[in-house]
């Protein structure tokens, strides 16, 4: 009872920070509204960060969840705050704002006494890291949920069978170990296969989270270079850590005729290169296909704006064929939600396979 209690605390109190509106009516806005859409600016927005959880928007009044803003600056030290202080960006606080323009734009800067913009130490719970969060406790109990079944079957015939959604995941499990892990890996499959199948259901979460356009889902974590690339170094390092003494045998003094290594260690310098390239490939290609999808349905999307001045007709065919593409793209991304997943388990197990290679006289 205790653990339900705290789980519907921690969901509804992201779910229930304060939610607020502002509006925001002057010339600047009114200028604005004459301007044509910029498609690039409006979906760079979108993809991209934010220390506020934005809802919708009814005119100039725009509605959010406002997150803890919590940043160490370089002469004012510690605060903390909610990033509704900003007022949607268009305001500072305690010399802090968010940056409009410039290598910084999108985040917190600190104001100094010479006027320069300043980075500050930034620990803030972004749209993302709420996400993060959000997933892992949602991962965290979905296979808890599945786990205590098999602990209730414990004891009982072989033929008791999981059903619905618990039989599911086992499927999936099964097959993410029976078809990629065990082939891949091979003898020592099981040492690495918690990794793998963690791996595989964080980024398939956080894929269909980011499929769903409001709130909790709509965050693009699995297409943010800063996820990907921590997902590709933890499988860098498992890979080099575990590897065994014939991997780095093969590495620095692979098996190729005597003058591919010396005078001029050729190989070994493309092998060296090669470690560092199968993590740059995970973390790039993870981050390309998802922050693609997210693109090219807000570019759809955007069509329908785009063809207002085109007259009625124009714009009333346009946006028929805007809907039916983009609905098509979204069932596309569910199936890029898994095949993404997939891949990114299947090349990590792959890398870890080519680690675990042994002596020929043990392979015979």
């Amino acid at each position: 009872m205790m653990k339900k209690i705290l789980i519907l605390t921690v969901l509804f109190f992201f779910a229930g920070i304060g939610v607020y509106s502002e509006e925001t009516v002057g010339a600047e806005h009114s200028e604005a509204d004459k301007t044509d859409l910029n498609v690039r600016e409006l979906i760079l927005d979108h993809v991209g960060d934010a220390y506020d959880w934005h809802i919708t928007s009814f005119g100039h009044t725009h509605v959010s969840i406002p997150l803890p803003v919590i940043v160490k600056g370089a002469e004012s030290g510690w605060h903390v705050f909610s990033s509704a202080k900003f007022h949607h960006g268009h305001e500072a606080y305690n010399g802090f704002s968010i940056a409009q323009e410039g290598p910084y734009k999108g985040k917190i800067v600190e104001l100094s006494a010479s006027g320069e913009e300043l980075r500050p130490w930034d620990f803030s719970l972004t749209k993302n890291a709420v996400t993060l969060i959000m997933s892992s406790i949602l991962l965290i109990i979905l296979i808890l949920f599945c786990a205590k079944w098999y602990k209730k079957r414990e004891g009982k015939p072989e033929n008791a069978s999981p059903k619905g959604f618990i039989a599911f995941v086992e499927l999936i499990i099964m097959s993410i170990v029976d078809d990629v892990i065990k082939p891949c890996i091979g003898k020592n499959y099981r040492r690495y296969t918690p990794y793998l199948l963690t791996v595989f259901f964080f980024v398939i979460i956080n894929n269909l989270l980011g499929l769903i356009p409001v709130f909790p889902g709509g965050a693009n974590v699995t297409g943010n270079i800063a996820i990907t690339s921590v997902l590709a170094v933890f499988t860098f390092i498992i890979v080099n850590v575990f590897g065994t003494k014939e991997y780095w045998k093969e590495v620095f003094w692979p098996d190729v005729p005597w003058w591919l290594k010396v005078p001029v260690p050729l190989m070994p310098a493309i092998e060296l290169v090669g470690l560092f390239t199968k993590p740059f490939a995970l973390m790039i290609r993870l981050f390309a296909n998802i922050l693609a999808g997210h693109a090219i349905v807000l570019g759809l999307s955007c069509i329908i704006f785009l063809t207002v001045e085109l007259g009625i007709a124009m714009n009333a065919g346009m946006t028929l064929l805007s809907v039916v593409m983009t609905i098509f793209i979204d069932c596309v991304e569910l199936l890029v939600a898994y095949i993404q997943a997939y891949v990114f388990t299947m090349l990590s197990a792959v890398f870890i396979g080519l680690s675990q290679v042994e002596p020929h006289h043990v392979k015979n």
